[in-house]
């Protein structure tokens, strides 16, 4: 009997939304004790990656098997589907098989079984070990949108332990998100170990106290700060990622939120225009007017930061940030005027443009692609380069017009450290008001684009950023559940924003919320914070439409 729920997906709750679903029917697949995993060469990760957690929650063994056996779970490619796309048949006459256009279609696929097989799929733990369990005989066919589908986080505000960041893989592997964005440096820690400059870890990496709330906020957290993975953590955390079909991109802002690198090589600042020796990694947050000097000295010095970074991170992209860098100290600085002159440039626009084509023809010498900020629009874009639009969609429809391709990521939509409510008691109110029907209505393609322009769109991400995330538990509540809804806007082909069905979701998170649960996930409940998700007392930004950054 077809399923007659209003998405394909609904009755099981399937987040996100899957293609089509034939099913489910009345009779039922058992996986149990005697259910063998059959896995084709190429399915290798998903066949640890299965064993591990439907192991784990139920007590299967799944040991090898032929995958002409019933009772079997076989993985197998089929090069006819899309590399990430996979069709998942469950027929109660033999079992269930997983079929993906590519490993990572095999992968996504077991994301949809797992969530198929109830939230106590996601426990680490079985009730009772080696009871069967059931899924309604049902073909699932589908593959994602977007190619690039994303979260940042921003481990320089505030440092997330390595296992954390392990835990944020899983949870974007159980959301059929590939892309991690991991914001490494700013003004307020350096998080990557480069072995040829000791000083960015044993100083930059640590300041003397932090603002809480807002920068307004009269409130310090007068604790030192920091922390930073060495090079061995962020090789596991590349070869986790891997396994999740997840790719790691590594974010080494320049020339602008460097003020941690200056405090450990004041050199690297304008030193004509102030005494950077005494610059401290900055306590605060807003937007650091200590950039970067536009010398040959600074290149050198950032080409071997980033060829130590390419050495760790084989992404085919490097984000170098390229935003919220303030001129002044350029105006004042008689350094940066000969520079000006010297490459008979505009004006400073020119010469952050300049910043990021030497960067952008230095990646691509060595088979790497350049992807910034939108500013990296002003004074002229680099050839080769790839824009982040954040401000709005202006600069991804500006860089699509002109040939470039672009990850939408607009602070209006995709934000998630702005508040999920006008209520006060949500924690910290920064930003905009920007609900869960908010980003479930959030299309990355502008209208304004052709389907030649829009072909540029690579995909989308959310933002986290982490000024006022500063533990795991508030990370958690300004993530979940809008990464859920997200997740399906980046995964899923649906309708147009006005015409999506958001009751629909509403009811398959129902289920969703159950698994979030079983993973520990301390999401922002429908209703509201619990207790112990409020923040009494600190200071956000409440004027909805205030410039978003704290």
């Amino acid at each position: 009997m077809p399923d007659t729920d209003t998405h394909p997906g609904a009755g099981a709750g399937l987040i996100p939304a899957p293609l089509s679903v034939d099913g489910p029917h009345r009779c039922a697949v058992r996986l149990g004790n005697g259910t063998a995993l059959a896995a084709a060469p190429g399915t290798e990760d998903t066949a640890h990656w299965l064993r591990a957690t439907l192991g784990a929650a139920f007590g299967l063994p799944l040991p090898p098997g032929p995958a002409d056996a019933t009772d079997t779970l076989v993985l197998a490619l089929d090069p006819a589907l899309p590399p990430e796309g996979y069709r998942l048949e469950a027929v109660s006459r033999w079992g269930v098989r997983l079929t993906g256009g590519g490993p990572a279609g095999v992968f996504w696929g077991a994301q949809t079984l797992r969530q198929l097989l109830g939230p106590y799929a996601f426990r680490r733990a079985p009730l009772a070990p080696g009871s069967p369990v059931a899924l309604p005989a049902q073909t699932i066919e589908d593959a994602p949108r977007f190619a690039w589908r994303g979260m940042l986080l921003d481990v320089a505000r505030h440092f997330l332990p390595k296992d954390g960041v392990l835990r944020c893989l899983d949870l974007l592997a159980a959301h059929k998100l590939n892309v991690l964005h991991l914001h490494l440096t700013d003004d307020q820690g350096w998080r990557v170990e480069i072995r040829r400059y000791p000083e960015l870890t044993r100083t930059g990496a640590w300041r003397a106290r932090t603002k809480i709330g807002h920068r307004a906020s009269p409130l310090w957290d007068e604790r030192p700060h920091g922390g930073y993975y060495t090079q061995d953590d962020l090789r596991e955390i590349v070869a986790y990622a891997a396994r999740r079909h997840i790719t790691v991109v590594p974010e080494i802002d320049l020339p602008g939120h460097s003020q941690a690198a200056i405090a450990a090589y004041p050199e690297l600042g304008n030193t004509d225009v102030l005494d950077t020796t005494s610059l401290q990694v900055w306590d605060t947050w807003g937007v650091n007017p200590n950039v970067l000097a536009p010398t040959d000295n600074t290149l050198r010095f950032y080409e071997h930061v980033l060829e130590e970074v390419l050495d760790l991170f084989p992404s085919p992209f490097v984000h170098i940030g390229g935003d919220e860098c303030p001129k002044d100290q350029w105006r004042a600085s008689a350094t940066a005027q000969a520079r000006i002159a010297e490459l008979s440039l505009a004006g400073e626009d020119e010469l952050q443009s300049w910043f990021i084509r030497h960067f952008d023809r230095w990646l691509s010498d060595r088979g790497r692609r350049l992807i910034g900020w939108d500013e990296i629009l002003e004074g002229g874009l680099a050839e080769g380069a790839a824009v982040s639009s954040w401000r709005g969609y202006a600069g991804g429809i500006a860089a699509a017009k002109s040939g470039h391709d672009v990850v939408m990521c607009p602070e209006q939509q995709v934000y998630l450290d702005h508040r999920q409510d006008p209520s006060p008691d949500e924690p910290v109110p920064i930003g905009f008001v920007r609900t869960l029907e908010d980003v479930y209505r959030f299309e990355p393609v502008p209208p304004e684009l052709t389907a030649e322009q829009a072909a540029h769109v690579l995909g989308t991400q959310a933002n986290a950023w982490t000024e006022v995330m500063d533990t795991q538990a508030r990370l958690d509540y300004q993530v979940f559940p809008r990464l859920a809804a997200f997740a399906e806007v980046a995964w899923s082909r649906l309708p147009a924003p006005a015409d999506r069905d958001y009751q629909d979701f509403t009811r398959r998170m129902a289920v969703h919320y159950a698994r979030l649960d079983a993973l520990g996930v301390d999401y922002r409940p429908p209703g509201g914070p619990r207790p112990w998700q409020k923040r009494p007392g600190v200071l956000g930004r409440p004027i909805d439409g205030a410039p978003p950054n704290v």
